[in-house]
């Protein structure tokens, strides 16, 4: 992805990003129910790389199947690429692990900029200790393997009622992950860092004590006037 709009993102949140979208006509890039292992982490940024489970036959999925090297969740484990954000389809379904603190440490020591599922991870007192950004819906100590059979790799697919592309930019902040559409990324980029700016100054005159009407949004001109004076005093 583009290094300037990696930049740009690091440093605005889900919440103003989703007000982007919105903007855009696009209501469902939240992903619902994630939330952070470790949320005082600076923000996840990077293009998807995907792995979908589908429910698991007995008599195909059992334990003997990891001793195969092309078994698609350990392959995308040793081929997410450097910088990519691995995104995980579990059906929303958390009584199995997704993963655990073993392929979320090798992801971690492969660069790889964060681990999101709508399931669960096993070790995650231990995936909460590691520097890499991860995100699930609850706590899960049984192996995937009972109840998801790893699938597809690198497709698209949903992750918490949310679509996700191949490429798409996802952004995980302490509230959670937001799915960015790659062709518009650099664009909502632009646009939420002006958000940012613009709220950063809301927020100073709110505990300043001012009201919010004519404020926010600023339908009193006299406030665009201020908004102007402030960024040129602050050099933002």
């Amino acid at each position: 992805m583009n290094p300037e709009t990696r930049q740009k993102l690091m440093g605005v949140s889900t919440a103003t990003l989703c007000t982007a979208l919105y903007k855009r006509g696009l209501r469902q890039q939240f992903i619902q129910d994630v939330r952070p292992l470790n949320p005082g982490l600076p923000n996840m940024v990077g293009p998807a790389f995907t792995l979908r489970y589908m429910p698991a036959r007995e008599d195909l999925n059992p334990i003997s199947v990891f001793e195969d090297r092309g078994h698609p969740q350990r392959k995308a484990v040793e081929t997410c690429p450097p910088g990519a954000v691995f995104v995980i389809d579990s059906r929303k379904d958390a009584r199995a692990a997704s993963a655990g603190g073993i392929l979320v440490s090798r992801l971690m020591k492969r660069g790889v900029a964060g681990v999101v599922t709508d399931g669960g991870f096993r070790d995650s007192p231990e995936i909460a200790k590691l520097s890499i950004p991860a995100y699930h819906q609850r706590p899960s100590a049984p192996t995937n393997l009972t109840l998801h059979q790893a699938i597809a790799i690198d497709e698209p697919i949903g992750c918490g009622d949310t679509p996700v592309f191949p490429g798409d930019i996802v952004v995980g902040d302490a509230e959670g992950v937001v799915v960015i559409p790659a062709a518009i990324a650099d664009a909502i980029a632009d646009e939420a860092v002006q958000m940012t700016v613009f709220e950063d100054f809301v927020q100073e005159k709110v505990l300043e004590g001012r009201s919010i009407l004519g404020l926010y949004p600023p339908t009193d001109p006299a406030t665009k006037d201020e908004f102007a004076a402030w960024r040129a005093a602050c050099g933002r």
